[in-house]
């Protein structure tokens, strides 16, 4: 596998478009920190980390619908950077995602951060994906 973050995605969107409730996910340092930073921005319902005897693990997580009309928190999940073409942003020019109600997952020198979060931190990095 050349893109390990595109695979997430992809599963993570192929599981909202079956409607799935939970969909498990190989495990990496990466993204576990996504994951983390979808469930604080609300995006996903909950999440579990799971030592399955893989050197890495797995990562349950639970999507979150709405309960009346049963469409999903995450409208979009789009890759930016990948690697034949990287995607990297000063914090002066932070992307908007939806003019500021969507958020770019970045990877800066201190870690996997929101773009509002690397903005107030006035550090830039590469730009993973725009959820929304």
């Amino acid at each position: 596998m050349t893109d390990p973050i595109a695979d997430y995605l992809t599963r993570l969107r192929n599981a909202i478009k079956a409607q799935h409730r939970v969909v498990d996910i190989p495990a990496s340092k990466m993204k576990k920190e996504i994951t983390k930073i979808l469930f604080d921005q609300g995006y996903i319902l909950n999440y579990k980390f799971v030592d399955d005897g893989t050197p890495s693990g797995m990562i349950k997580i639970a999507l979150k619908y709405d309960k009346v009309d049963k469409v999903s928190a995450i409208k979009c999940l789009t890759r930016v950077s990948r690697p034949g073409l990287r995607q990297y942003t000063g914090y002066k020019d932070m992307p908007r995602v939806l003019n500021g109600l969507g958020i770019a997952i970045l990877s800066t020198s201190r870690g996997i951060m929101t773009n509002k979060q690397a903005a107030e931190l006035k550090i830039g990095g590469e730009v993973l994906c725009y959820v929304y």
